[in-house]
């Protein structure tokens, strides 16, 4: 093959009590990656479309490009590639948009390069892509975004990913409001640290969500979709956020929270009625308040990113 076009997943990091440590992927949205293949070595970024305005085109300072040029590296390849990418989904949005680009390239490069590596092993370059992004290495959008599922990233150094499985009927409501929030600066607002009292219902809440995940236990997976160290920080960014939250658990909602740095919310549900229902109602707080916003319904994306076109 010598061009391939990839679907990349829209991603929910954190997952309310699990700062930097969990994230799960999902069917909508989500980005399209084309690439081309060349003789020649280098990135060329030819086509942006989408939030254009927004997205550098220059392969040192795009995800996308950084993240294939490291594997590249890697591999000591002397070939190169020319990338489209089709945004899906909107920047700065909370839902991984820079690691979809990230992962979707990846993951198309690999298979053209006749997949020299697993894609589990693809990771460590998608992860320095980050640090592009916004200033930060972190794997909790990257990882599900290639892997798919629920994704646990256990420890950094070294790096151990854990894919683990959800429930069956899971659903997710995803409302992005019309408002930006800078990734480093809801990051640079978080306490460097917290009380003992915090940090056992925090550790209470992560193992409770495992486990309910594990033991498909709708119940208790909603009772530990609670995070007490990050949200009260970043939910000051979101004008009508706990009404929002309320409006979804009210719903029916299993548990609702920012999703990554925001501005997008989610909400988890046990079916695809009550995340509708939620959608319907979370939207109805941000018109109250003249806050225009888009509302996604998914279920949870198992395989990560797939071949669209090749």
């Amino acid at each position: 093959m010598k061009h391939i076009k990839i679907f990349a997943p829209a991603t929910v990091a954190n997952v309310a009590c699990g700062f930097d440590i969990f994230g799960f992927a999902l069917n909508n949205p989500g980005d399209e990656i084309l690439l081309r293949l060349k003789e020649k070595r280098g990135i060329v970024i030819s086509k942006i479309t989408g939030d254009k305005g927004m997205l550098p085109e220059e392969p040192e300072k795009n995800t996308a490009a950084v993240s294939v040029m490291a594997l590249l590296d890697y591999i000591k390849s002397d070939k190169g590639f020319e990338i489209e990418i089709h945004k899906k989904m909107p920047l700065s949005s909370g839902l991984g948009s820079s690691a979809a680009s990230a992962a979707g390239a990846l993951f198309g490069a690999n298979i053209l390069l006749g997949k020299p590596l697993e894609v589990k092993e693809l990771l460590p370059f998608a992860i320095e892509s980050e640090r592009v992004a916004c200033g930060t290495g972190h794997a909790d959008n990257v990882a599900p975004a290639l892997l798919g599922g629920f994704v646990i990233i256990r420890s950094y150094n070294p790096l151990d990913i854990i894919k683990i499985p959800t429930l069956p009927e899971l659903y997710c409501t995803v409302i992005h409001p019309s408002i930006e929030i800078n990734t480093e600066y809801a990051r640079s607002i978080l306490k460097s640290e917290i009380s003992l009292k915090d940090a056992v219902k925090q550790l209470g809440n992560v193992a409770g969500l495992v486990t309910g995940l594990f033991t498909g236990d709708y119940n208790l997976t909603g009772r530990s979709l609670e995070d007490v160290i990050i949200e009260p920080f970043r939910a000051k960014l979101i004008p009508g956020f706990y009404d929002v939250k309320k409006a979804a658990l009210m719903s029916g909602a299993l548990g609702c929270s920012i999703s990554g740095s925001g501005p997008s919310i989610f909400a988890l549900c046990s079916s695809g009625e009550t995340a509708e229902k939620a959608g319907k109602a979370m939207k109805e707080v941000f018109n109250k308040i003249d806050i225009q916003s888009h509302v996604y319904i998914s279920e949870i994306n198992e395989e990560g990113p797939k071949i669209i076109e090749s």
